[in-house]
């Protein structure tokens, strides 16, 4: 494990961790692999057949631009007319992996401490359970992590974030429901430095209906944060919810646009036949994926791993081997 990379911790084998990210899937691959099988196999891979494959992913949540690429991507691959259905999947797999490869990128802490991860999103994307999961994997990891309340909007996410900090024997820094969320960022640094914390992770509010009111809250957040560690924040993470679809493109646009958003977390891919939003999010934004939710265990948080992820997409993991 790299010291600077938050990684899952290493004795979770890679073959499982596809086990885990390909039963994620299923529903994905479940909704895109059998339409494709279905179009791709006994019969010549001409134009229709192509036609039908790029609605097969638009269908499957990829969106018109990044269908359309994948699709320029396999017709560039030449197959045999009798080529097995293994192989046109692989094909197919390794289409949408050269989409998703630039964004594949491990979430890396900075030498400058504490490393700061500023949390965003809005209400319900698994944001708070994210962070939590994150900070135990820190603690794995050897780091020393400390977490800021900075959803001062609710009630229940100041909640929710002190039961991970007990649940990891973590401080959790938080004020008042409605109180200043800056402020809370302000502490959260304060003590990060006194107890030489290397890590601080501040939650903040998701609340995109009043974009004005957030993107003031956040530039004060952004503010705070600079004045107490110059360069600080490092990063900026936008969890997204995948069983949103193309919703999410439109939340990772609003977020670019008011938080500066640096990497993306994309939850709840186990619970949606709409994986496919991984590949139009790469595609259109370009973003490191720094980490994908497949599940509700600790494990079932994982590095963003491109190739893996795109043969359990098409669902390659039901015919055998894993070549990984």
């Amino acid at each position: 494990m790299g010291g600077n990379d938050v990684e899952a911790p290493q004795e979770i084998e890679e073959k499982s961790l596809f086990g885990r990210l390909a039963s994620g899937l299923s529903r994905s691959s479940d909704r895109l692999g059998q339409g494709v099988l279905e179009i791709l196999t006994h019969r010549r891979l001409d134009d229709d057949a192509l036609e039908e494959l790029e609605e097969q992913l638009i269908m499957a949540d990829l969106g018109t631009a990044a269908s359309a690429q994948v699709v320029a991507n396999f017709r560039a691959k030449k197959f045999p007319p009798d080529a097995p259905k293994e192989l046109v999947l692989e094909g197919l797999a390794q289409s949408i992996a050269d989409i998703l490869t630039p964004c594949e990128q491990p979430l890396e802490l900075t030498k400058a401490s504490p490393t700061v991860i500023l949390m965003v999103g809005v209400n319900g994307t698994g944001k708070t359970t994210t962070i939590g999961k994150l900070c135990t994997r820190l603690l794995q990891a050897g780091h020393r992590p400390i977490l800021g309340a900075g959803d001062t909007f609710r009630a229940a996410a100041i909640e929710q974030l002190s039961v991970w900090g007990e649940r990891n024997n973590v401080p959790v820094v938080a004020r008042a429901q409605g109180a200043d969320a800056a402020a809370v960022a302000f502490d959260t640094m304060q003590m990060a430095v006194e107890h030489h914390h290397d890590v601080a992770i501040i939650d903040t509010a998701g609340r995109l209906q009043n974009r004005s009111e957030l993107m003031d809250e956040l530039a004060k957040i952004r503010r705070v944060i600079g004045r107490a560690r110059q360069g600080a924040p490092d990063h900026v993470l936008l969890v997204l919810d995948a069983t949103t679809g193309q919703n999410a493109l439109a939340q990772a646009e609003a977020f670019g646009n008011i938080a500066g958003v640096t990497g993306l977390v994309v939850t709840k891919l186990d619970g949606s036949a709409r994986g496919g939003v991984v590949v139009a999010l790469a595609q259109k934004f370009g973003l490191p994926i720094h980490a994908i939710g497949v599940g509700e265990a600790l494990e079932d948080l994982q590095n963003f791993s491109a190739l893996p992820f795109a043969r359990a997409l098409v669902g390659l993991h039901r015919h055998g081997e894993d070549h990984e």
